[in-house]
C-alpha cells in the first residue's frame, strides 16, 4: 500500500450486486418498506438461519423497542442487561418507564456473567437482555437455567453475532426475540438497518402490527382484513427496500464474506500472540461451545494510559483504533436518574483498557500487515 495511505477503523462494505440490486429498486419505482426486497432478506435469513420469522427494522434500536413492546414493559418491571453494551440496549426498555439493572461482564468474554446475575433477579425482572459481545456467544444455557424457571424473558440483541453459533445452533434463535443490526459498523450492512427475529409464534401477528405503525396493514395487503386500521401501539419501523436490496446483494454472499472476516481475525491472533505475551496484553478469548461471528477484533491493554498510547502510536502512523463502550450504569442519564447504581468493576476496568483495531470486508492482506507491524512496534 501507499506509505501516506490511511487506515481506516472502518469501511462500508460494497459489492457488485447490491449495486445491480439497488439499481434494480429505482426502475422498480417502488422504493419504501415492505417491498420485494425487504421480503427477499427475510426469506433469506428464515431459509438460512432456520428462523421462524424475521422482520426488516430501520434499525437494531428499533428492532429492540419492538420487542420492549411485544413483551408489554412498563412502569415497574425490571430489565437486567450488561452495562457494557451500546446505549440502545437501554434505551429501548426504558422508554417504557422500565427499571434498568446493570449486570457485570465476565473478564474472558466480556459477555453478561450468569454468576452475576443470580443476585440480580427479583420478583419484578421481567426481561433479561444478552449481547454476544464481538459475536462471541454468551454461555446461554446458564443463563437459561436461571430465568427460564422463573418466567423471564429473554431477549438477544445479536448486533454482533449474525452467522454465530453457541453449541451449533445460530445466535438469535434462543430469546423468544432477537435483535440484529445492519449499521454500517457491521459485518453486513445497509448504512442503517436492523432486524427483529422472533421465535415466539405467539408474537408474529402482533410484531407485525407493531412494525406497521399499529395497525393490520400487513394483513390487509394479504387479503385477511378489508381495510387496515390502528389497533394499537406501534411506529414505522419498516425498512426502506432500497436499503434492503443494498444489504441482500450481501446477504447472498454471506459465506464469503464471514471467510474474508475470518481471515483477518486469524491472520491478527496469530501474529499478535507472542508479542501480547511478553507486554501482558491480552487477546479475546473464544470457548469451546462458541464459533464466532468474527465481527471485532480487540487487544485488552495492562492499563489506560498504555491503551491510549496504542491509539496515540496508531494515529501517528495513518491508523485508526478505538476505544468501544463506556459502561452504562456510569452514564450521566443513569446517575440523574437513579444516583448509585449497580457495581460494575469488571466493565469499568475492560472499559478503560480495550482498544479495537480495523477489521471490515475490504481490508487487504497487506494492509493488516501494516497494522500488525505497527502495533508489535509499540512498546508498552
Amino acid at each position: 500500500m501507499n506509505p501516506m495511505e490511511s487506515i481506516p477503523f472502518n469501511q462500508q462494505i460494497d459489492l457488485k450486486e447490491s449495486r445491480y440490486l439497488v439499481e434494480e429498486v429505482l426502475q422498480s419505482g417502488h422504493t419504501g418498506g415492505d417491498g420485494p426486497f425487504g421480503k427477499k432478506c427475510e426469506q433469506l435469513l428464515e431459509a438460512e438461519l432456520d428462523l421462524r420469522r424475521v422482520l426488516m427494522t430501520t434499525s437494531c434500536t428499533h428492532a429492540l423497542e419492538m420487542a420492549a413492546l411485544l413483551y408489554d414493559i412498563g412502569e415497574g418491571d425490571e430489565v437486567i442487561m450488561p452495562s457494557f453494551t451500546f446505549v440502545s440496549t437501554a434505551n429501548a426498555f426504558a422508554l417504557r418507564g422500565a427499571k434498568i439493572r446493570f449486570c457485570d461482564i465476565r473478564p474472558d468474554t466480556l459477555n453478561l456473567d450468569a454468576e452475576k446475575l443470580r443476585d440480580l433477579v427479583t420478583g419484578q425482572t421481567k426481561a433479561v437482555v444478552v449481547v454476544h459481545y464481538g459475536g462471541i456467544a454468551c454461555d446461554l444455557d446458564e443463563i437459561l437455567e436461571i430465568i427460564e424457571p422463573r418466567g423471564i424473558k429473554l431477549v438477544e440483541d445479536n448486533a454482533h453475532g449474525l452467522f454465530g453459533k453457541y453449541k451449533g445452533k445460530w445466535l438469535g434463535s434462543f430469546g423468544g426475540v432477537a435483535a440484529q443490526s445492519f449499521h454500517e459498523t457491521k459485518n453486513f450492512s445497509s448504512g442503517e438497518g436492523g432486524a427483529l427475529v422472533i421465535n415466539d409464534p405467539d408474537l408474529i401477528e402482533r410484531a407485525e402490527i407493531i412494525r406497521e405503525k399499529g395497525t393490520d396493514r400487513t394483513k390487509f395487503f394479504r387479503g385477511e382484513v378489508d381495510k387496515y386500521s390502528w389497533v394499537e401501539l406501534g411506529s414505522s419501523y419498516v425498512m426502506s427496500d432500497l436499503l434492503a436490496a443494498f444489504l441482500l446483494g450481501q446477504l447472498r454472499q454471506w459465506p464469503k464474506v464471514q471467510q474474508k472476516r475470518q481471515e483477518t481475525w486469524l491472520q491478527y491472533a496469530e501474529s499478535f500472540r507472542d508479542w501480547a505475551s511478553r507486554h501482558g496484553v491480552e487477546l479475546p478469548h473464544v470457548p469451546v461451545y462458541c464459533d464466532q461471528a468474527f465481527h471485532l477484533f480487540y487487544l485488552l491493554l495492562p492499563s489506560l494510559e498504555m491503551r491510549d498510547a496504542l491509539i496515540r502510536h496508531l494515529k501517528a502512523k495513518r491508523i485508526t483504533a478505538v476505544f468501544h463502550y463506556l459502561p452504562l450504569h456510569r452514564s450521566p442519564y443513569m446517575h440523574q436518574q437513579r444516583g448509585e447504581s449497580e457495581a460494575c468493576p469488571v466493565s469499568e476496568d475492560i472499559s478503560k483498557r480495550l482498544v479495537r483495531l480495523p477489521m471490515f470486508y475490504n481490508l487487504q492482506k497487506n494492509q493488516a500487515e501494516v497494522i500488525i507491524d505497527a502495533v508489535c512496534g509499540f512498546q508498552p
